[in-house]
């Protein structure tokens, strides 16, 4: 079956149904919920009950879309009273760490590239591309176990991991963004690459902060009758954010993070529904995207790569995050070796960098997707039979909440 305007609100009202029974029954358990959504769509997918999604331009752009609301959700949940302590770690684990975990998982996977045994051949740059969008802790995740697992976490950890969790998927994107444009235009310039890291993280967070200022003058002195509307101004400060940023060559995510944070420490009218009205919007968008990621892939497609794709995500689980942790936080002699073990995992942001890898549509871009896929489900497993010692072991790979 495939998607049309005369089905598609009775198919997606059917997954939005079946995802949030099972994620209900899967809490219990202690089951990840973005997990199971992520099941649910491989079950309705093309393996499964046939139905048929493959548009990745279109996941892309819905990719894009909901990070924009997970990352301003995310940036409003921070405080800066409590990140003050642990900002240069926390700095330092979403830049310098993302970086080194993209390095090793890279430079592990085009060594594996090179064995006769296995079944891949990714050149070096393709190697660091594939790390790239798996590279990044996640925010939204690390915020739902947290709180609902009501953990006490000494050492200032928790504001530590949400913090590096809420913004570091810049560091991803832009590692993808650079690596991709690479490939395609066959080499870029050293100085190029740095200006363009440069540029974006400049302009990124000065738009962040300026809109974020701006969002909150508008928000108190506007005098709108209806209340409900406010929410609804807010989520348009977060597109536009987003969309302006972008065309100003800055970056469009750490953008919108700092935006939240902003307008998440000042005073607002009518806070309490804002908040309500954007947990909403979060949770759906989280659920639209594990749905399509599950609706894209096909499974039977994945058996060809599944063996180094699980090697894979073990080096990145037990050696490639970890390393970094390690390396990153080695001058901060406050932290516990438990603590800097903590932070390892992957990102659900990831999963708009897989649309964006995708998005290609070539065999080879299938290939690498269903490579990645692999690596990710493997990881969302790892996680989910740690969730409830070390928490923040961050968790289930690419999985927002839990």
């Amino acid at each position: 079956m495939i998607f049309t305007a005369e089905n598609i609100l009775l198919i997606g009202s059917i997954l939005l149904f079946v995802s949030i029974v099972v994620g209900k029954t899967g809490y219990r358990f202690g089951v990840p919920a973005l997990l199971l959504f992520l099941l649910v769509g491989m079950f309705f997918g093309s393996d499964g009950l046939g139905l048929q999604f493959h548009n990745a331009k279109v996941a892309q752009f819905i990719g894009m879309v909901a990070l924009s609301v997970i990352l301003f959700s995310g940036g409003m949940d921070t405080k800066f009273k409590e990140i003050r302590p642990i900002l240069s770690p926390g700095i330092v684990l979403s830049t310098v760490g993302v970086l080194l975990t993209a390095l090793f998982t890279g430079l592990f996977i085009w060594y594996l590239s090179g064995m006769g045994w296995t079944n891949i051949h990714f050149p070096l740059i393709t190697s660091l591309l594939l790390a790239s969008t798996m590279s990044s802790t996640d925010s939204a995740s690390v915020f739902a176990i947290l709180r609902s697992q009501k953990m006490n976490l000494k050492h200032n950890l928790r504001p530590m991991l949400e913090l590096e969790s809420g913004s570091n998927d810049p560091m991803a994107y832009m590692l993808t963004i650079v690596l991709i444009q690479f490939i395609q235009s066959d080499g870029m310039g050293t100085g190029t690459i740095i200006g363009s890291f440069i540029i974006q993280f400049l302009v990124g967070a000065a738009a962040g902060y300026i809109l974020g200022k701006l969002a909150i003058l508008i928000l108190n002195k506007i005098n709108i009758d209806n209340q409900s509307l406010y929410p609804i101004l807010l989520l348009s400060f977060v597109f536009f954010t987003f969309a302006i940023t972008d065309l100003l060559r800055g970056n469009g995510y750490l953008a919108v993070y700092i935006a939240g944070m902003m307008v998440g420490n000042h005073k607002i009218t009518f806070r309490k529904e804002i908040a309500t009205f954007m947990d909403g919007l979060t949770w759906l968008f989280q659920i639209i995207m594990f749905l399509m990621l599950g609706l894209l892939v096909n499974p039977h497609e994945m058996l060809e790569v599944a063996v180094v794709a699980l090697l894979i995500g073990v080096f990145m689980i037990v050696i490639g995050r970890p390393l970094s942790v390690f390396l990153c936080l080695l001058p901060f002699r406050k932290i516990t070796l438990k603590s800097r073990y903590s932070f390892r995992g992957r990102s659900a942001g990831s999963c708009a960098y897989h649309f964006c890898n995708l998005s290609g549509s070539s065999q080879c871009r299938r290939i690498e997707y269903d490579f990645q896929y692999c690596i990710f489900h493997h990881d969302c497993f790892a996680d989910c039979a740690r969730n409830k010692r070390i928490v923040c072991s961050t968790l289930i790979a690419s999985v927002y909440s839990s």
